[in-house]
């Protein structure tokens, strides 16, 4: 009786061992065929947008309360349409002044000006199609070559067609430029005679406020030496800052511009109020006032802020996530995601070209297109070919 018990439990024994090692062996076997496949990686969807090359300065917050509202230049003054003690709305018309011959002279040096430089780009287009034929002439020449049916003299005397383009290119733009840049001078120095004047000749006033001063008087004359009005505004907070002279011609009054204020965590958006025209003797540096469009609470004379100027804007082109480019023997490059079949797919190599850089954002000028899928986050780790797997997508 004993034996029979012994042997049932050893039975038991070893069929519970058994039962156990087949489900270890087919809990990993289950585990192998799960493991996902391919590279994970994030994606995006290549769109077309707007890129505005951007320029960071620094500076610091300051109150003007004030305007003096001048022309830079003596005018006879045809009607005027305040006194001291009114108040006035920004935009709204201060006096009338004699200027058909200044805006005159304005209108046609922006004509000269707008001719010349789109002459600059129709020659600069006209010569680059001809280097590129060029260039695909010397590129042939060298293919037959290799095969026997091209001269050595055949591809120098290409060469030497391709050469005499890019010298000719190089001086015909630099005179066209030369012009193009006097043109642009001119209207400037006319621009700014006209600073706070309309179309027709009124003087306008650039902020809100009260007339605490005013020097124009129907059939008299104004100049560049006094003020015609002054202005008593509420005190306005704006940002003065220094640029380069590298940047100075790239703005414009007017123009929007970025702050940032990082002692509240603010954003806002500013707009260019003046430039001067003459750096500063010690620093070599154009002062640029920009007024802030909106109320900041908190916001303080002195406290520091920046300012990023948007030059050099590109509409309607490639714009990807600067981080998702790497660059190989000097060569740029991105992965996109081919053949997504749900969260698979296959990752390419793509070669581009890139143009303007933003905040965190560069221009694509060729390789890309929309609707590609751009690999965002993984793509160091992949190869021309290598499977990947979508973990994580971006609208």
């Amino acid at each position: 009786m004993k034996l029979k018990q012994i042997f049932s439990l050893a039975l038991a024994a070893a069929l519970t061992l058994g039962l156990t090692a087949c489900q270890s062996g087919g809990g990993e076997s289950t585990s192998q065929d799960s493991a996902p496949a391919g590279v994970a990686v994030q994606v995006r969807e290549v769109t077309v947008d707007t890129i505005s090359t951007e320029n960071k300065v620094s500076g610091r917050v300051v109150t003007d309360g004030q305007e003096s509202v001048f022309v830079m230049t003596n005018a006879q003054c045809l009607a005027v349409y305040v006194e001291v003690g009114d108040t006035v709305t920004a935009g709204q018309t201060l006096c009338a002044l004699d200027l058909a011959s200044t805006l005159s002279s304005y209108n046609a040096a922006n004509i000269s000006y707008t001719s010349a430089a789109q002459s600059y780009r129709d020659q600069a287009a006209i010569f680059d199609k001809q280097i590129e034929l060029a260039e695909k002439n010397v590129s042939d020449l060298k293919a037959l070559f290799e095969i026997g049916a091209a001269s050595q003299l055949e591809i120098d005397q290409a060469e030497l067609s391709l050469q005499t383009a890019q010298a000719q290119r190089t001086s015909t733009l630099a005179q066209l430029e030369a012009g193009m840049q006097s043109y642009k001078s001119n209207v400037e120095q006319l621009g700014s005679v006209l600073e706070n004047v309309d179309a027709k000749g009124n003087v306008i006033a650039p902020i809100d406020g009260t007339i605490i001063s005013l020097n124009a008087a129907e059939g008299g004359f104004v100049s560049a030496s006094a003020p015609v009005a002054v202005i008593d505004g509420v005190d306005r907070m704006e940002v003065a800052v220094s640029v380069s002279e590298a940047l100075v011609p790239k703005l414009a009054r007017g123009d929007e511009a970025d702050v940032s204020i990082s002692s509240l965590g603010v954003d806002v958006v500013g707009t260019i109020k003046s430039i001067d025209l003459a750096a500063n003797m010690q620093t070599k540096l154009y002062s640029v006032t920009v007024s802030i469009n909106e109320d900041v609470p908190g916001l303080l004379s002195g406290m520091f802020a920046d300012v990023s100027f948007r030059t050099n804007t590109s509409a309607d082109t490639i714009v990807i996530p600067t981080e998702a480019i790497l660059t190989s023997n000097g060569q740029q490059y991105v992965f996109v995601a081919d053949n997504i079949a749900e969260t698979n797919g296959t990752a390419r190599y793509v070669a581009i070209a890139t143009g303007l850089t933003g905040n965190g954002v560069t221009e694509v000028t060729s390789g890309l297109k929309a609707g590609d899928m751009l690999v965002t986050v993984g793509q160091a780790y992949l190869s021309d070919g290598d499977a990947v797997r979508i973990v994580s997508g971006e609208d």
